[in-house]
């Protein structure tokens, strides 16, 4: 009887996970669908059409890549750009999207047939990559957001926040070819693999290094060299990873994990970069780049010592001193080679990009640069415009993401400060805040539906069957989830001052052993006092009558919202119909009322490709020239391009 009774609460548990998980299956489901459904405005109003300016360049780059192939691409010499000097193309793109693009392309004639489809035109298939991508992104975003929360409610909320704010929408519709449409993707999927490669394992103690650390720094690597390849924004993605790690090892969190996860991510990021064509050697010898790399260095350093603790029982203290033994001729030997090799002007000077965001506008240095209305700093309104209700709720995320503090929560803190900052500094850059400002709202409507709905209807459903109780607050699933690696992590010094102390007391030293083994003693007491005072607090949160206030507090949360989220979406959808028009056409009114399409730029562009000589050249202001050469096929005197800066 026993035996069955036991049998019918696992499954009761287990079947009451599935429900849970497929709610969580159903969300993100919806959430690809709302990302989808806001991003094809302009395929529905106006067909594949190829938006802007930019685009269009990217566009007839990638269709030079299906057409000549990939050596011919990367040798490319363009003599219809910036006429006479032309553009070496191979070596000044990024070409991730075009690469991607040609990708799908081809394989959509072997698996499209399957689906009962037709295959897409080159045309198509750009114009739909912003969507699909759009999708990905928001997945992505989900599943960071869940890993550094530690619960799915809030990766849920954050994907579908991220489907439709329009800090994403605005690089991401249908047909806005740009290389920040498929960046995001790169750029969230780097963090998670770099996040998720920092989970605690139950079975690893004493700070050893994780399966999971060495396999999600590689794929971390992996999807790094992708986000090199897809946009010049990856020097964003490079130093916020080394920021964090370099975080985690001044809150004395280090391990070899971080050492792992980190070294993998580095070498195997930093050589793929370095294949990329317009990158090259940049990640040994820019400036914005040169804090990843010392901290790789120190990395080492730090892993050393670890290892040397680890074999001969090192104290906190002989720990302390060994590393600023090694550190200190290491530094000096760092400074030396640095001054030797800026005599040599190894070093290169900081891209007049980034130089924007810490001196004033219009200094820059970069001409084309600082004409740009979006590269001024951002304010209250162009948050407000983007982030829409996320702007307001997003804070109490950050508040509640500074109460539970882990290796992986700690980088949506340090990526949410850096980001605003960057953002405040200039207006296009708004596109980084996108991500980690859903994040934030959907940490703060996760952990609320965590802590108002789920979590009490589990108790009081557990209590009723009497099930095994599920832990009633963050902190206590918090600790479950470290297990005794966390737990070890933090016992780490007072086990190692007791050592210590056991050790000097067999060799005579008795002061340093007393001290040590004091300091261990009331770190201890100080653990017990505080696992008292949570089972204090758990004891009155996990009441039936709590668990009732909270459903009820829950319901009328639920309530509040629901009128606000549909404010979000339908804003963020009017906003979307606004950014999909593609500018190249557009609809008027006749004076009667009839709706009409205006199709005057393409129609010039197609009379200068059917009317005009081969060789003709065109002058034109350079928004233009990317149109110029792209839809009429004609060579351009100037375009949008930056990469000599002498001719603008």
């Amino acid at each position: 009887h026993t035996l069955a009774m036991g049998g019918a609460a696992a499954a009761l548990v287990l079947g009451s996970k599935l429900v849970l998980w497929s709610v969580y299956a159903v969300g993100i489901y919806f959430a690809c669908k709302f990302a989808y459904e806001i991003r094809i405005y302009a395929i529905v109003n106006y067909g594949y059409v190829i938006h802007e300016f930019d685009p269009w360049f990217n566009f007839r780059a990638t269709k030079y890549l299906a057409e000549h192939g990939w050596h011919a691409f990367f040798h490319w010499f363009d003599y219809k750009a910036w006429y006479p000097l032309g553009r070496p193309v191979g070596t000044t793109i990024y070409p991730g999207m075009q690469i991607t693009s040609v990708a799908i392309w081809r394989a959509m004639p072997h698996y499209m047939p399957l689906l009962g489809l037709q295959p897409m035109s080159l045309n198509d298939v750009c114009c739909m990559v912003p969507a699909w991508f759009g999708i990905t992104a928001s997945v992505s975003l989900g599943a960071l957001t869940a890993e550094c929360s530690g619960t799915w409610s809030a990766g849920v909320a954050a994907a579908a926040i991220m489907a439709v704010i329009p800090a994403h929408t605005m690089r991401s519709v249908a047909g806005g070819y740009d290389n920040e449409s498929i960046a995001l993707t790169a750029m969230c999927t780097t963090f998670y693999f770099w996040t998720r490669a920092l989970r605690p394992d139950p079975a690893v103690a004493d700070g050893r290094a994780t399966k999971a650390s060495v396999v999600f720094g590689v794929l971390c690597g992996l999807a790094y060299v992708y986000m090199v390849a897809a946009w010049g924004g990856y020097v964003f993605v490079v130093n916020m990873i080394g920021v964090h790690a370099a975080a985690l090892c001044a809150c004395g969190r280090y391990t070899s994990k971080l050492h792992r996860a980190y070294s993998l991510f580095y070498v195997i990021g930093t050589l793929g970069a370095t294949r990329v064509p317009p990158v090259n050697w940049a990640p040994v010898r820019n400036l914005e780049q040169m804090g990843p790399l010392l901290a790789f260095v120190g990395m080492q350093l730090l892993e050393y010592v670890e290892v040397q603790r680890r074999a001969r029982k090192l104290s906190v203290l002989q720990v302390q001193l060994l590393r600023a033994k090694l550190a200190l001729p290491i530094a000096f030997a760092l400074v030396g080679a640095a001054a030797l090799l800026m005599q040599f002007g190894y070093f290169g000077p900081l891209s007049a990009r980034v130089r924007g965001l810490f001196v004033k506008h219009t200094r820059t240095g970069n001409p084309l640069v600082d004409s740009v209305a979006e590269h001024q700093p951002a304010n209250e309104q162009a948050y407000s415009h983007y982030l829409h209700h996320i702007y307001h709720i997003a804070p109490y995320g950050f508040l509640l993401s500074l109460v539970r503090f882990t290796d992986a929560n700690l980088f949506i803190v340090l990526y949410a400060g850096t980001a605003y900052f960057f953002s405040n500094k200039m207006a296009r850059l708004v596109i980084l805040l996108g991500p980690v400002a859903s994040a934030l709202g959907g940490v703060l409507l996760g952990v609320a539906a965590d802590q108002l709905l789920v979590r009490p209807v589990a108790r009081l459903g557990s209590r009723i069957l009497r099930l095994p109780s599920p832990p009633a607050t963050d902190a206590a699933e918090a600790a479950a989830a470290e297990g005794p690696e966390e737990e070890e992590e933090e016992e780490r010094s007072g086990k190692d001052a007791s050592a210590s102390a056991k050790e000097r007391r067999k060799k005579g030293g008795k002061g340093g052993g007393k001290a040590e083994a004091a300091l261990g003693e009331a770190w201890s007491h100080a653990r017990a006092l505080g696992a008292l005072a949570m089972e204090g607090v758990e004891l009155v949160y996990a009441n039936p009558v709590s668990c009732l206030l909270r459903i009820a507090l829950g319901a009328y949360a639920v309530y509040w919202c629901v009128p606000r989220g549909r404010e979000f979406y339908d804003y963020s959808h009017q906003l979307a119909e606004g950014l999909s028009q593609p500018q190249i056409m557009f609809k008027a009114k006749t004076y009667n009322g009839q709706e009409v399409m205006v199709d005057d730029y393409r129609e010039a562009y197609w009379w200068l490709r059917d009317k005009t000589p081969e060789d003709a050249r065109v002058m034109a202001w350079w928004d233009y020239g990317y149109q110029i050469t792209g839809i009429a096929n004609r060579t351009s005197v100037a375009d949008g391009n930056t990469w000599n800066h002498e001719h603008i």
